[in-house]
């Protein structure tokens, strides 16, 4: 699916991270949701490769990334800790600056990775999500992480096959990689101290720079399904508005999972929004 992409392993923090990176000139990183892994980008990525350096990341917890032990802070999982991975392991690759295009759960570590670090991002990219936090899987351990283990095909299925556009959204390739990757150990207890973490240290960070009017400093583009529960339940633009100094952005006719779903309308809004960090 990432011809001409490589492998990277790469560890940071303690923790082995994995990613694929190809092309060339400036640099990209993609982020992907829950429970999904870099296999989403599989559509977009080498096409963006044609002219930028893409670096394709597995967060910590899903895909071939490592699965760290938490705690009852659920620190290990918070989006600062993962933000702070996927610094790391861009400047492990040689890139102090950089553009930013995430989804789901990825768009909450690229959120936290841009208050935290604006010097390093350039453009934020942000798919299908709300500065606001889902309240899901949040339970203590270890009743979600059982009804996951009892079946994660199942589990993966019903998450992503149940939103607009079905299991047929989703390439035979990269539905393997999800089904695979959801099956590893320790996968169902990351992906839930994910979740405990935004339901806990996450919201604390939230608060704390609400409380000092910290916003996002570079330009931000957010697009969100017509047919998903953000755009539904949210007025998008008005909330980015508030946590965001420049906010652009628009509905596309899909569902979620707009890489998958839309990835040339997607492609061509991320070549728009990208290249005009380019031009003089």
């Amino acid at each position: 699916m990432f011809e001409g992409f490589d492998a990277h392993d790469v560890t940071v923090n303690g923790v082995r991270l994995h990613a694929r990176v190809g092309g060339g000139g400036p640099a990209i990183l993609l982020l992907h949701g829950h429970p999904q892994t870099h296999a989403m980008w599989h559509a977009v990525a080498p096409v963006l490769a044609d002219r930028f350096t893409v670096v394709t990341l597995d967060l910590r917890g899903y895909g071939d990334s490592d699965r760290p032990a938490s705690d009852d802070t659920h620190a290990a999982y918070s989006k600062r800790t993962m933000a702070a991975d996927a610094l790391a392991v861009m400047r492990e690759l040689g890139h102090a600056r950089f553009a930013v295009c995430a989804h789901d759960r990825g768009a909450r570590v690229a959120h936290r990775l841009a208050l935290d670090h604006p010097d390093a991002v350039q453009r934020l990219l942000l798919l299908d999500i709300a500065p606001t936090h889902w309240f899901f899987l949040i339970q203590p351990a270890p009743l979600p992480e059982r009804f996951i283990n009892a079946d994660p095909l199942a589990y993966l299925h019903d998450v992503i096959g149940r939103r607009h556009a079905g299991l047929a959204a989703f390439a035979p390739p990269a539905l393997a990689e999800y089904e695979r990757c959801i099956a590893r150990p320790g996968t169902a207890h990351a992906i839930c101290e994910d979740y405990r973490a935004s339901a806990s240290v996450d919201l604390d960070h939230d608060r704390a720079d609400r409380a000092a009017g910290r916003k996002l400093v570079m330009p931000l583009r957010v697009l969100w399904g017509a047919h998903g529960a953000v755009g539904r339940c949210f007025d998008v633009l008005a909330l980015w508005r508030d946590a965001a100094e420049t906010v652009s952005g628009r509905a596309l006719d899909c569902g979620h999972y707009i890489a998958e779903e839309r990835p040339q309308e997607l492609i061509g809004e991320m070549l728009d929004f990208f290249a005009q960090e380019q031009t003089p």
